[in-house]
């Protein structure tokens, strides 16, 4: 099959796809291991000479637009299907008075559901993972083993059958990864917990939302770029940001991703504990043996790994002043915030 029987096949199916469900077949169709995009890229070992970095430059043409046109499509049909639930026959008495103000979205809401609108116009899948899960996936998948002193920071909760709630949302990497495989791009957002003392800038359950992108040639100045991205859009100006080395089992080399405290200006508060930096995402090269782990050729491939805190890029963007606030339940508080 040539690259424009392809785009054309691409085109149809996208067209008649009418729910989400169906769309990650068409992407496995399409993009998976045994994909139409990705057998013409693996027929370029049959082609020599100037023919093959030209096809290959199509092909890889082919394959971005790819990504972007189902991650649009996904976005598409999720607001339609959002739209006729909105849209559908009421289970309720419409006449019946309420004095019930009208409700708001939680400012964590609001900046998740950005986040994934700009990853997702730069070809991420958006995944989600159940918040229980066991050791293996939440630490030992992720180059944590057992009685790795990196434990000690991630206290959790356990549960009588041996599971537990996931301290990170990097708990999800190794399922995405045997999921699809490489290449690879997906962010997947969820709710943390930790067993720890709560202080203005700390809290025992939060958001967190995890990002990986695998490819051949992936490097620091890929997650970079991406970061800077993102925050950028996210807050609707430039946003100062600094990486200063950091140690994480499952990244190598790993770094913290800092933003000037925008509560503070820089000045220092208790939100960023008076140093004018506030640490929202830890981040880094993806380790050898966590690709392994996850099926992936580490020979072939490199990818990047962010986990962006949610609940902190919140309090920057809105102004939050103790993390507290996002987890109390006033509506006081939390009724002010608006799309």
């Amino acid at each position: 099959m040539n690259i424009e029987e392809i785009r054309k096949n691409l085109n149809e199916d996208l067209e008649n796809a009418s729910e989400s469900g169906k769309l990650e077949e068409l992407r496995v169709k399409f993009l998976g291991k045994k994909g139409h995009i990705t057998e013409a890229l693996a027929g370029l070992r049959n082609v020599s000479g100037e023919e093959k970095k030209t096809l290959g430059g199509a092909i890889n043409r082919l394959k971005k637009e790819a990504e972007i046109l189902i991650a649009e499509k996904i976005i598409a049909i999720k607001l339609k299907e959002e739209e006729l639930m909105v849209n559908a026959a009421p289970l309720y008495d419409l006449s019946v008075p309420s004095k019930t103000a009208a409700g708001s979205y939680h400012p964590i809401t609001l900046v998740q559901r950005k986040c994934e609108e700009i990853f997702a116009s730069m070809g991420f899948t958006i995944e989600e993972y159940p918040e229980v899960t066991d050791d293996y996936n939440c630490f030992e998948a992720v180059n944590i083993p057992k009685d790795h002193p990196a434990r000690d920071m991630q206290d959790t909760y356990y549960l009588e059958n041996g599971q537990l709630l996931k301290t990170h949302t990097s708990a999800a990497q190794n399922a995405i990864m045997k999921k699809y495989g490489a290449p690879l791009r997906a962010i997947f957002p969820g709710r943390c917990f930790r067993n720890e003392a709560t202080d203005a800038c700390h809290e025992n359950t939060f958001f967190q939302m995890e990002g990986i992108m695998i490819d051949t040639d992936i490097s620091i100045s890929n997650l970079i770029y991406f970061m800077k991205k993102m925050l950028s859009e996210v807050f609707e100006k430039d946003i100062e940001v600094r990486l200063r080395p950091g140690f994480f089992p499952f990244v190598e080399p790993g770094f913290e991703l800092d933003i000037s405290c925008l509560i503070c200006g820089g000045e220092g508060c208790p939100s960023c504990k008076n140093s004018g930096w506030l640490e929202l995402c830890p981040c880094g090269m993806i380790h050898p043996n966590v690709l392994k782990e996850g099926g992936i050729d580490s020979e072939k491939y490199t990818g990047f790994a962010f986990g962006l805190g949610l609940t902190r890029l919140a309090m920057m963007k809105y102004g939050i002043k103790d993390i507290r606030d996002l987890n109390s339940g006033k509506l006081a508080n939390l009724s002010q915030f608006v799309s």
